[in-house]
């Protein structure tokens, strides 16, 4: 799977733990920073991944500050973005089965490197109404009827 990665200063080590099990496991990361020596704030690296997203270059995205709520806030600024923070693996699982969101966002100062990989391979497989099937159909209506909502 493509996914678009994205972090800012405070979550670089966290970063590095999370793409190296992505491709260990086969996946192409589409890093738009920060790096070591570019320190892209999260209001600008969490852009350039939604524009990767929206231009249907990767599949999801995963974006990385010190709590995930200041990446989330951007992302949610753009049309087919869904962007959730999640604190749990749990969590991770529901943001995509009832919500279907696109976007994962993990806090650096909340998560662990080995936590985190647990919910970032939990977000990457899960569907839409997994483990919901009492749910289904209204999830997946609701989901069509949240897309077309727009801001007037």
């Amino acid at each position: 799977m493509k996914i678009v990665f994205a972090a800012d200063p405070f979550a670089l080590s966290l970063k590095k733990a999370i793409v190296d099990h992505l491709e260990k496991n086969g996946h192409e990361v589409i890093d738009v920073g920060a790096t070591e020596t570019d320190s892209i704030p999260y209001f600008k690296s969490s852009v350039a991944a939604c524009k990767v997203l929206q231009a249907g270059e990767a599949s999801r995205g995963i974006l990385l500050c010190g709590t995930g709520m200041g990446m989330s806030v951007i992302a949610n600024r753009f049309k087919g973005v869904r962007a959730s923070v999640v604190e749990s693996v749990f969590a991770a699982k529901m943001c995509r089965a009832i919500n279907d969101a696109n976007i994962l966002c993990l806090g650096a100062m909340i998560w662990g490197d080995w936590m985190a990989c647990e919910a970032v391979d939990t977000f990457l497989k899960t569907n839409l109404a997994d483990g919901l099937d009492d749910l289904a159909d209204f999830l997946k209506e609701t989901a069509k009827t949240v897309e077309s909502i727009e801001d007037k």
